[in-house]
């Protein structure tokens, strides 16, 4: 069994409910219960009875809770001992990531691996930002993150956590009376993106895009804050991550809109190559990105 079916199943029993466990795990419910389904499926048996919206354990689940703890325990030691060789190497990573609001959350994590692996030196590569598969592929680069994975022999992808991109109008703005918006509406709206080409802005590749749909008008402002602004001026919506909205900015002014009844989800990967000798530091620092976003 996957460890990510062991934390699974230990955020659920300690919590109680799956929207509790989903926050924890950084998992819609909807993503968090088909999981837990697999789970049960691969046990062959029934993990936790569904009480109301209380998740109660069954003898099952609480066996399998108790093995988890352990299992997982034993891997945090692992790693901790792993650490403490790789805090002797001596190497360095070139990473990028194909968003630019990634960079919201990405030097945080940094300042925290760096306190672990002080031996290791890591660089963003900011010009790769639009193409880090590419560079990947090219070897310009060590690491690339990605919402958008294609399939190649050479690579392969490390799952890091999902988001949900929501719309950003004014108070006033007719989109923000509605429940949620679909892909027809962008056709009237001018749209604030933060660079070109457009295949790399996530609301045209994975909606617009596949229903042919192109807004009215476009404003490129690579600055998330100048971006709100124009926003709070009723001059065009914009679309981002509901994690990298600084709150700060919020106001009245401003309101935030769901994308499609079900919400616009993308999945954030880590990628590098196969096909190239990985040091140990490479390995663990793909692992570290992950959990670390995800506490």
């Amino acid at each position: 069994m996957e460890t990510k079916y062991l934390k699974l199943i230990k955020e659920v029993y300690e919590q109680g409910t799956l929207v509790a466990a989903s926050d924890s795990l950084f998992l819609t419910p909807g993503a968090l219960s088909q999981q837990l389904k697999e789970a049960e499926n691969l046990l062959g048996t029934k993990l936790f009875n569904r009480l109301n919206k209380k998740m109660i354990p069954t003898k099952a689940g609480d066996k399998t809770y108790q093995s988890s703890l352990k299992i997982l325990e034993e891997l945090d030691s692992l790693n901790f001992q792993i650490k403490d060789l790789i805090k002797e190497e001596k190497g360095s990573i070139l990473l990028s990531t194909e968003c630019y609001t990634s960079y919201h959350w990405l030097p945080s994590v940094l300042s925290k691996y760096k306190v672990d692996f002080d031996g290791i030196e890591v660089k963003i590569a900011f010009e790769a930002t639009h193409k880090p598969i590419q560079k990947l592929l090219q070897g310009h680069i060590d690491l690339a993150i990605t919402s958008d994975p294609i399939a190649h022999e050479k690579l392969e992808y490390l799952e890091l956590f999902e988001d949900e991109m929501v719309a950003i109008v004014h108070f006033e703005h007719h989109w923000a009376s509605k429940a949620f918006v679909e892909a027809i509406d962008f056709e009237t709206e001018n749209l604030i993106i933060h660079s070109e080409p457009l295949e790399t802005v996530t609301i045209y590749s994975k909606l617009l895009k596949p229903k042919n749909i192109q807004p009215k008008s476009y404003t490129i402002l690579p600055l998330t804050e100048a971006s709100i602004e124009l926003v709070k001026a009723d001059m065009g919506i914009m679309v981002m991550a509901n994690w990298a909205i600084n709150p700060n900015l919020i106001s009245n002014e401003i309101h935030t809109v769901k994308i499609s009844k079900h919400g616009l989800k993308r999945i954030h990967y880590a990628a590098v190559r196969k096909d190239v000798i990985k040091p140990d530091y490479l390995i663990q620092f793909t692992k570290y990105l992950r959990d670390a976003i995800k506490k």
